[in-house]
């Protein structure tokens, strides 16, 4: 089984959904990164979602769009990021971690050599955001040469052909879009997704988890309660990183704590 198989496989018997934290490797510097990664893990957090410091990350709202200039600004490189993710992979051995990251990413390096690096680091899977699933071909193969999930994007504008496609490439976890736009937590957001889950269930799809948007615990019940298997929450954490730069691991673990706290399955 793979650290996403067990983690969900763990949940359910536990009555939970799973809680993923999403940070910018390197923000506010590649130390204190370290530092937040593991707060995220003693919060609570089930996986992890990161990303590499890109200079146009389309899929993302202001506060994670600074979070990537600052590390861009610090120097912070994918080499860089690899090598924190390698240590934290020796620190946690059962921690599922993801890859958020944008084309110019993958190809900037070469295809096999990017998801060769991530393997070698320990990812667990790699999410292109810039990717549309009817171009994801050659990103999902060479994922799987080197034993990377890779993830694919549903959201409910999603044809429904289209999402037996997503079902059927995707490994790990299907990344659900919560709400229309770009990442962020200044929105309410409205959980109306039953058609688009239930399709993905019925074309055997990885379980969903959802993102965009989830910046408070009730965002976390209403989402398992629509049918999710899990949440990830980025900007909320990423604009406590900006607020608190170097004192932020204990901020962010108890951020952390309190959403774990709503993933208890009623």
């Amino acid at each position: 089984m793979s650290r996403y198989e067990r983690m969900f496989s763990r949940l359910r018997e536990a009555r939970r959904g799973a809680f993923g934290g999403f940070v910018m490797l390197g923000d506010p510097d590649l130390e204190t990164s370290s530092a937040i990664l593991d707060a995220l893990v003693a919060g609570g957090a089930d996986m992890l979602e990161v990303g590499i410091p890109f200079s146009d990350p389309v899929a993302d709202g202001p506060v994670i769009q600074a979070a990537a200039v600052r590390a861009l600004q610090r120097g912070v490189r994918p080499a860089d990021c690899f090598a924190l993710l390698e240590q934290f992979r020796a620190r946690h051995a059962d921690v599922p971690v993801g890859i958020l990251t944008y084309a110019n990413i993958v190809v900037a390096r070469g295809q096999e050599a990017f998801y060769a690096a991530a393997a070698k680091a320990g990812v667990d899977s790699v999410l292109v955001a810039d990717v549309p699933a009817l171009e994801a071909a050659p990103f999902c193969a060479a994922a799987r040469r080197h034993g990377v999930d890779p993830v694919l994007i549903a959201a409910v504008n999603t044809p429904p052909e289209r999402l037996k496609d997503i079902a059927e490439a995707g490994a790990g976890y299907t990344y659900c879009v919560a709400r229309a736009g770009v990442t962020g937590a200044d929105q309410e957001v409205r959980f109306q997704h039953a058609d688009m889950l239930n399709i993905l269930a019925e074309a055997g799809a990885p379980p969903p988890v959802f993102g965009f948007g989830i910046a408070k615990p009730e965002h976390v019940q209403a989402v398992l309660k629509a049918g999710a298997a899990g949440v990830i929450s980025g900007s909320a954490i990423v604009a406590i990183i900006e607020r608190h730069g170097v004192q932020a691991p204990p901020e962010v673990r108890d951020f952390v704590s309190s959403m774990v706290a709503a993933s208890a399955r009623t």
